[in-house]
């Protein structure tokens, strides 16, 4: 006979009917949680998700990492961190565009993974990009697990707005700029607010070396200012508006010797039209593409200055590496960048959308080297303490608690729904 797939609601049982966990201190074993991932690409929820992983308390949880595309560069990562994965029940997954297709894949694999689910005992499902919120929602559902909906994305994507209020037991969101509307959020202590995790323990790179390296290869004197740009070539990253703040820069001081290069990956051909804005304004030979470079460490340690013009950006990994580093950032004063950003202390925030300001700040900075520095020295020691890999997974392990020994929350549990 089939396993059931839903656990029968009984005395102990919660109000979906899922079987509850142990309290805390009532067994010794270890909650399953599992990871499903697409695995055909990394991005910055993947390195995230990575270290959560590796900083578990294996004494209280056991993680299940499921790769749909078991061979790519997920499993090639996962594996020089020593970190096991088994291949997902089925290949195929929701990725969004075509609805006849996810319909297809819904109705072939919910039932198989909802099985998985049941026959591993896993007690929480994580999953950390839209794909994986899609696909494995639903199964989670079925299986009695519980439904942990990491969001990094735009406060007004609809999954997050409108299916998670109902599938998912808890929400993350990487920023409160993340967190959507809607009179849902006054549900209590049903989202949360984590940032994402870095590295701030490694000592940062010989900054002079660094970018000596970078001087070099482009064939510039040392006396050269370098700012960088770091991302994805697509509009919401606004390289385009970098590359006329670095116009504008000119215009301001003609005198000043720069370079403006950009390091990202071409996505969908938009570099081509960078390329196009860069010409048009006069200042092609100053802002170079420098294509996708990694580790980026090096790279950013030889700017002077990182430049992030990108608007509606729930949480960027690149400003505060930046500031590991002790590189300083000039940001738009949108999204997550404010609760990043302590503006005239920790890095300098400014309007969005207006390349003049960008660079009136950025020359304002860079003709006062010592002011600079010292801000380089506080946004290092105030990313080292907020944003550490141990911090983050104690955050989460918190919430794994929360929602598999369900209480009723503090105030210090809410979050003020998004006006």
């Amino acid at each position: 006979m089939a396993e059931p797939l839903v656990a029968t609601a009984g005395p102990a049982a919660d109000g979906a009917g899922r079987r509850p966990w142990p309290a805390a201190g009532g067994s010794s074993e270890r909650a399953v949680v599992c990871f499903p991932f697409v695995g055909q690409t990394v991005g910055g929820a993947h390195i995230s998700a990575l270290h959560l992983i590796s900083h578990l308390d294996r004494t209280r949880f056991e993680p299940l990492v499921l790769l749909h595309q078991p061979r790519g560069p997920l499993a090639e990562l996962l594996a020089g961190h020593g970190i096991a994965a088994e291949p997902a029940p089925r290949p195929e997954f929701m990725a969004g565009g075509n609805p006849l297709r996810d319909a297809a894949v819904f109705c072939r694999g919910t039932f198989e993974l909802a099985r998985l689910l049941r026959r591993r005992a896993v007690r929480i499902v994580h999953t950390n990009d839209g794909a994986m919120h899609s696909t494995w929602a639903v199964p989670a559902r079925l299986a009695g697990a519980r439904l942990l909906w990491h969001h990094r994305g735009n406060p007004g994507a609809r999954g997050v707005r409108y299916v998670a209020p109902v599938l998912a037991d808890h929400i993350v969101c990487v920023s409160a700029f993340a967190t959507p509307g809607g009179a849902w959020w006054r549900r209590r202590g049903q989202c949360s607010v984590v940032h994402s995790p870095f590295d701030t323990t490694s000592q940062p790179p010989d900054r002079t070396v660094c970018r000596q390296a970078l001087l070099d290869e482009l064939g510039l004197p040392p006396t050269t200012a370098v700012l960088g740009f770091f991302g994805s070539l697509v509009p919401r990253k606004r390289p385009d508006l970098f590359v006329a703040a670095a116009a504008a820069l000119r215009r301001l001081a003609p005198d000043l010797e720069f370079i403006a290069p950009l390091f990202g990956e071409d996505r969908g051909g938009f570099g081509a039209i960078v390329g196009q804005r860069a010409q048009a304004l006069g200042i092609i030979e100053r802002t170079p593409l420098m294509g996708f470079r990694y580790p980026p460490e090096g790279w950013l340690g030889a700017c002077d200055l990182l430049l992030v013009p990108a608007v509606d950006e729930p949480f960027g990994r690149t400003l505060i590496e930046a500031m590991l580093l002790g590189t300083p950032v000039v940001a738009a004063d949108a999204g997550g960048n404010p609760e990043a950003i302590r503006h005239g202390e920790t890095g300098y925030l400014v309007p969005p959308d207006d390349p003049d300001a960008l660079a009136r700040q950025a020359l304002a900075a860079l003709r006062d080297p010592t002011g600079r520095a010292a801000m380089a020295a506080r946004a290092r020691a105030d990313a080292v303490a907020r944003f550490g890999f141990r911090r983050h997974a104690e955050a989460l392990m918190q919430i794994y608690d929360r929602i598999l020994h369900p209480r009723q929350p503090s105030p210090a549990d809410l979050v003020a729904p998004r006006a």
